[in-house]
């Protein structure tokens, strides 16, 4: 049995491309499993439209990244003052606890909170019920 997982060929519909030295391979995993991949010869209009679309998202994610670390500090800053002001006895305590310690866990990284760092958070706000000792069940 082989951990290779199958990989299906698809057509480029524009220029028919084989797999060869020349041209382009593009790989996808798929949603279910296995791989797809499409060949592309080097003027391939869908190439050249993927290419230009892989940039353009690349560039809108180093704009909008740019601007949260402009943004973020202010915010979490706005956010701990609103969350400080809050009474202790309101309803809501557990959701603005949790959620001032998550942002600030997101302060505390590079951008990116595990998810075992959320669980040990969401844990602590929101800690599962224990069944209570004195009461019985039937």
């Amino acid at each position: 049995m082989s951990d290779k997982p199958e990989t299906e060929h698809v057509d480029c519909t524009d220029c028919f491309a084989l797999p060869g030295s020349d041209n382009t391979r593009i790989v996808y995993v798929k949603t279910g499993g296995g791989i797809s991949e499409t060949w592309h010869t080097p003027d391939c209009p869908q190439l050249t439209i993927m290419q230009i679309n892989w940039e353009e998202s690349a560039k809108r994610v180093k704009e909008q990244d740019a601007w949260a670390k402009d943004v973020f500090p202010a915010a979490h800053e706005r956010l701990t003052q609103a969350a400080a002001a809050m009474p202790d006895d309101t309803a809501a305590q557990p959701f603005i606890a949790a959620l001032t310690e998550l942002v600030q866990a997101r302060a505390d990284t590079t951008g990116f909170v595990v998810l075992h760092r959320w669980a040990e958070i969401l844990e602590r706000h929101f800690p599962p019920e224990l069944p209570d000792p004195d009461r019985t069940t039937e």
